[in-house]
């Protein structure tokens, strides 16, 4: 039985040792070694450390469109389930699906502050709404939390320690008690020793109180020891104390007639976290009007026998708000240009000089500010008459829809499915995401093209076809090998065309808010037994017909825009992807037989080219290559009787160019003759068409439970039945019901035409 006492005692221990190794209450010159061994991690301002921030959690290569980009891994909050979190709230809510193109121009605007040695912009995160923008932030603010959590992430304020004297007076302000011994401190007194505690509530780096002149020569000295090469943060080359820690240090040194040891003796340097909650360094200001920042003063709200004489002589006022919270961290402006201008106006010259102007004092600013407005209130703001006096302390970024239906799939993967109580059939969030992605395509304006062949390629795109691009670099079947080499090439060109146009690709279509909801509905739609791909098209189906959202009345232009006609297109991928899984689970064809037969083609064409005779790996004798087998996979192919000899130079002159064009690299003949493999797979599909609908029916069967009608289809086709069932469930994650709507779709949409 665990003894509740010993417990407490084995906690308290190790609360203490984590204290203690935390290095929470430091002097004034225990903090000054830790600056000496690491200059760097003690002397950044907000924006080298909520970059350094970024660099502590890493990066990694994530496919995306057939290439690689890069993706801080920060954003997975990965960190959040390893520091005890519940697994289960690492969901879509929290951590950010995609936008690596947003992360890496948020990093790129932070190394330009850092370089500039300020946060001279504030970052305005503009886009539609639901396109991620508050969770990049809040996935920001998280971070922070736990990094300063972390030894790369101390961070360290200071307070003004004021102990009585053996006489009765205040240290520091009339005691005669001398008891401090030379580079003692009363940083570690206990509490019980101490008359009056003054902590900065701006969290000023401690630095701050050494004199100008020689902190930056010390700082200089520090960083040319440790080989940094950035310059030093204008926070500490130019800022100054707060007023009220100012006059309090100035108070000190006439007291003690100019001995600055002795003043910082009085300082105490203590360790502080950031923390959304408690509204430490990670802030958010919502549009309601609210005073950002203000002063009062302190000896209103204390007795003034509480305090010491000499500052009881003074107008001590200290500084309260948002501002003041967000100090050394992070402060979000949430839905800025929903505020009047008037209240927000005072970030101009802030951002400029640093500052803040109060009415007693400036309050210095030492935050990485970061603001998030909709479109329709961008354009809005831009049409006004001082969106110019702004423009220049702006840092707009375009925080756009996802145009990866692979990445949008993920988002709803990772809120819808938690939720869900019933069994989720495959490919139902990839019908919606699919879906979603295709209202929000435009259409490729080719003439703009710097390269005319690519342009032409570009125009003709369909949806699905830019969609499929995008998502896994899927070049179209109908393409000629010169056109698909053309294309891939040009991918990149592709997904930036439109990065100058205001109205730029996924700044509209449906927004993953409506597509969730649309998701949970179809989840407990009456008429399924599951969520069900058929209820979710479904669902969207009525949700088009609504007309309800500005997007759905957008004009069909050349198949772009068709958002009820997409219904229909995804419908059909759909049951392209319930096909193969049919047939791959019948056993009857393997996908691998279409790649082995066009490979074993390939090679026979070469040695046929070259004049030259084919080993035999059976017998060991050379022999002339396989005419049946080229002349099969030519009839697949559909090639010509009169052509077949210009095919296959074309075929191997084609396979040369890739191995020049990439050198080292096998050649993937999904990718390189994708037109040529979906000829063969459909030629396959033909002739096993019918056999793969009396599976299906005996499927259906088999699921209805009904003995009479198995007891008629005989052992051997239950048994097939039975086995491409199990694989189904095995291979492919289906369940009964979900099985049931899938074999039914396949029947209704792709067999029918079997049937005598």
């Amino acid at each position: 039985m665990t003894d509740p006492r010993s417990r407490l005692t084995e906690i308290g221990a190790v609360v203490r040792d984590r204290f203690e190794s935390q290095k929470r209450v430091l002097s004034f010159d225990e903090y000054l070694s830790l600056v000496a061994d690491q200059p760097w991690r003690y002397t950044r301002d907000a924006a080298r450390y909520l970059r350094d921030c970024l660099d502590h959690y890493g990066t990694r290569d994530v496919p995306s469109g057939g290439r690689q980009v890069r993706r801080w891994k920060l954003f997975d909050l990965d960190f959040a389930r390893s520091d005890g979190e519940d697994a289960g709230q690492k969901n879509g809510h929290d951590f950010l699906v995609g936008q690596e193109r947003l992360q890496a121009d948020f990093y790129r605007i932070l190394g330009n502050f850092v370089r500039e040695g300020q946060v001279n912009r504030l970052v305005l995160l503009h886009g539609p709404n639901g396109s991620a923008k508050s969770t990049f932030v809040s996935c920001l603010m998280r971070a922070l939390e736990h990094y300063s959590q972390q030894d790369a992430g101390a961070l360290y304020r200071f307070s003004w320690i004021f102990p009585r004297g053996k006489d009765g007076k205040t240290v520091g302000f009339g005691s005669r008690d001398e008891s401090l011994a030379p580079g003692e401190s009363y940083a570690h007194l206990p509490d019980e020793r101490i008359d009056v505690k003054l902590t900065s509530e701006l969290r000023e780096n401690p630095l701050l109180l050494l004199p100008a002149v020689e902190r930056v020569r010390l700082l200089r000295e520090l960083y040319d020891d440790a080989k940094i090469e950035s310059p030093l943060p204008r926070a500490l080359t130019r800022g100054d104390l707060g007023y009220k820690n100012k006059q309090i240090f100035e108070a000190l040194l006439t007291a003690y007639r100019g001995d600055l040891s002795k003043v910082l003796t009085h300082v105490r340097v203590e360790r502080f976290y950031h923390s959304r909650r408690y509204r430490l360094g990670a802030v958010t200001i919502g549009p309601e009007m609210a005073v950002d920042a203000q002063e009062r003063q302190i000896s209103v709200d204390r007795s003034l026998g509480a305090l010491p004489a000499s500052l009881s002589a003074l107008s001590l006022y200290e500084t309260i708000g948002e501002l003041v919270d967000a100090s050394g961290g992070l402060l979000e402006y949430s839905d800025l240009l929903k505020r009047p201008l008037d209240a927000w106006r005072y970030l101009l010259l802030a951002i400029e000089t640093g500052e803040v102007a109060l009415k007693v004092s400036q309050l210095p600013l030492n935050s990485v500010l970061v603001a998030t407005s909709n479109e329709l209130h961008l354009k809005a703001f831009r049409e006004h008459h001082e969106y110019r006096s702004f423009r220049g302390r702006l840092q707009p970024v375009r925080v756009p829809y996802l145009v990866d239906f692979r990445r949008e799939q993920g988002i709803y993967d990772a809120q819808i499915i938690p939720q869900v109580r019933v069994h989720v059939a495959p490919h139902s969030t990839y019908v919606a995401a699919l879906w979603a992605v295709l209202t929000r395509l435009r259409r490729p304006q080719g003439e703009h093209y710097e390269r005319k062949a690519l342009g032409t390629i570009a125009a003709t795109l369909s949806p699905l076809e830019k969609a499929e691009l995008y998502a896994d670099g899927r070049i179209p079947e109908r393409l000629s090998p010169e056109e698909a080499k053309e294309l891939r090439v040009g991918v990149e060109a592709i997904r930036a065309e439109t990065d100058t146009w205001p109205n730029y690709e996924g700044l509209t279509g449906a927004s993953p808010r409506e597509i969730r909801t649309l998701l949970l509905d179809a989840a407990q739609d009456p008429g399924f037994a599951c969520l069900s791909p058929l209820a979710v098209l479904q669902h969207i189906a009525r949700f088009c017909e609504s007309g309800d959202f500005d997007f759905l009345k957008e004009k069909v232009e050349d198949g772009y825009h068709d958002h009820r006609g997409f219904v229909d297109r995804v419908r059909a991928r759909w049951g392209d992807h319930l096909d193969e899984e049919l047939r791959s689970s019948t056993g009857l064809v393997e996908e691998t037989q279409y790649f082995d037969l066009f490979d074993r083609y390939v090679m026979h064409v070469s040695f046929w080219t070259k004049g030259e005779r084919v080993e035999n790996r059976v017998t060991g004798k050379f022999e002339d290559p396989d005419q049946p087998l080229m002349q099969t996979v030519e009839d697949m192919l559909d090639v010509a009787k009169d052509g077949r000899e210009t095919f296959r130079h074309d075929l191997i002159g084609a396979v040369a160019g890739h191995a020049i064009d990439n050198p080292g690299v096998q050649i993937d003949y999904a990718k390189v003759f994708p037109r040529y493999l979906a000829k063969m797979r459909e030629a396959s599909y033909q002739k096993l068409k019918r056999e793969l609908r009396t599976i299906a029916e005996d499927v259906l069967d088999v699921l209805s439970e009904d003995e009479r009608v198995i007891a008629r289809m005989g052992a051997a086709r239950e048994a097939k039945a039975r086995e491409t069932l199990a694989a189904l469930f095995e291979r492919h994650g289906y369940a009964a019901a979900s099985a049931k709507d899938a074999v039914g779709e396949l029947l209704e949409t792709r067999y029918a035409e079997s049937e005598g």
